[in-house]
């Protein structure tokens, strides 16, 4: 019998996977319709106190407080949870390493510097990058992050012993806030000015994509029971 993820599992992680891709596709349509330096202005030249100090700190759990939490179900001997995100992360680093040698783009404050009409935000305290814009690391760290947990709490709630509306929607919930907190990590970086639209879009789809390939193939050995139909 062919190994599938269960129905109702699915339904779960297709409002997930539509909840990204209708954010990717608004994503596109940014890059199409503005020049790179335009767009990176509109999208962070509205500066607050108090954003500058949240998008400050908020980005560093993509740098080790997601490490460490994802360190937590090995108290608990979830030793599955912790090898999933493992596993994903080093996939998607390789990925994202690949690709920034590859390209070897600047970040914006050094493409700002030849710009004399246009003065770029910048946040105080902040050690600003110069490099290796492209992809983002951090983007795709809160994207593994989200998706990963996606799945995993998809596939408790066809295992669990109640799998009523309200569980489902619950769920649900808690997937759609997790991408929300992914999205706000990835948001950060053009915040900071570490890198541009473009950057986060291919960190971001390049973690939402590599925890779905590591299930699809580890899902028997990552998993108690194999999920069939």
């Amino acid at each position: 019998m062919r190994v599938q993820i269960n129905f109702e599992m699915k339904k779960i992680l297709t409002v997930y996977n539509i909840a990204f891709l209708l954010l990717l596709i608004v994503e596109l349509g940014l890059l199409y319709t503005y020049p790179k330096l335009e767009l990176h202005l509109m999208l962070n030249s509205h500066h607050t106190a108090f954003q500058d100090t949240f998008f400050k700190y908020y980005t560093v759990l993509a740098e080790w407080p997601l490490y460490v939490l994802m360190l937590i179900p090995l108290l608990f001997k979830k030793y599955r949870i912790t090898i999933f995100f493992a596993i994903s992360e080093v996939f998607a680093g390789v990925t994202l390493q690949i690709l920034k040698n590859c390209f070897k783009m600047d970040r914006p404050v050094r493409v700002f510097e030849g710009c004399t009409d246009m003065v770029l935000p910048l946040v105080e305290g902040v050690d600003m990058h110069h490099s290796n814009s492209f992809p983002s690391g951090h983007s795709s760290t809160f994207m593994v992050f989200s998706t990963v947990w996606a799945i995993i709490l998809a596939y408790r709630f066809i295992n669990s012993d109640q799998k009523d509306f309200n569980k489902r929607i619950k769920t649900i919930l808690i997937v759609l806030g997790l991408l929300i907190l992914a999205v706000l990590g990835g948001y950060s970086r053009i915040y900071l000015s570490q890198h541009f639209l473009s950057d986060v879009c291919v960190g971001s789809l390049i973690g939402f994509v590599v925890p779905y390939i590591v299930y699809y193939f580890g899902r028997k050995k990552l998993f108690k029971s194999p999920i069939t139909e």
